[in-house]
């Protein structure tokens, strides 16, 4: 039976974490990787000293978090490159596994489809691509969104990895969605991981801020607000 997408499913969560369903759905070991959004550099880590990449290529588009990602000097299998998805600097097939993890909805919606295309081109012929997208559902994602809405762009990157499937540049192997549990101690923690970001300008005033506080607040209680954070898995296959 063909796989075929779905942009939310809510009777098919599972509840588990990142890790789990990436080594569920890839081999890691031994594989030549492109990571695109690397963030601060916590699954880079984790692909080469617990899953054991062979290289891994993390690139990143905020100049202030590729810096500090420069400054890591404990992952000889990494390198660090600062730039994004629609033009990436690598030959063809490159890699044997493309990670965008919660990436792709913050590539500029007219160059997804440029994105997807350039990840097909440094892919070799039946490489994997692994994308996870945060889904515009539930609880957690009431109170983000009032910090900063991202429901049109999640749906452009939906729409952007069926454009892809339809073109016949990738073929929908899995799809998968779990919740990952959040826990966070109080409105300092979670403003310092949410808010205060060098990645995107909020640019919140003081009364946007009070009602992001306030949202969270409600589920404020003396062990830190928890929230399952609702997560979309896409595996693609590379079409030669």
């Amino acid at each position: 039976m063909s796989v075929q997408f779905k942009i939310n499913d809510p009777e098919a969560y599972r509840s588990c974490g990142e890790l789990d369903v990436m080594q569920a759905l890839l081999v890691v070991d031994a594989s030549r990787i492109i990571e695109l959004g690397c963030g601060a550099a916590w699954m880079t880590r984790q692909l080469v000293e617990r899953l054991g990449a062979a290289q891994v290529t993390a690139t990143e588009v905020d100049r202030i978090q590729h810096a500090k990602n420069l400054d890591i000097q404990d992952l000889p299998k990494v390198e660090f490159r600062l730039g994004g998805a629609e033009a990436i600097d690598a030959l063809d097939a490159s890699y044997d596994v493309a990670l965008m993890l919660k990436s792709l909805h913050h590539v500029p919606v007219d160059r997804m489809d440029q994105a997807l295309a350039e990840i097909h081109r440094v892919l070799v012929p039946g490489g994997a691509l692994y994308v996870s997208e945060p889904v515009y559902w539930g609880p957690f994602n009431e109170v983000m969104r009032l910090i900063h809405d991202e429901r049109e762009v999640r749906i452009a990157a939906f729409e952007a990895m069926r454009r892809a499937v339809d073109a016949v540049l990738f073929k929908l192997e899995h799809e998968i969605f779990y919740e990952a549990e959040g826990i966070y101690p109080d409105w300092d923690s979670f403003a310092g991981r949410f808010l205060h970001v060098t990645h995107t300008e909020h640019d919140l005033d003081a009364e946007q801020i009070a009602r992001v506080r306030a949202a969270f607040e409600r589920h404020l209680t003396p062990a830190g607000a928890r929230f399952m954070k609702p997560h979309r898995v896409d595996l693609l296959r590379r079409i030669p």
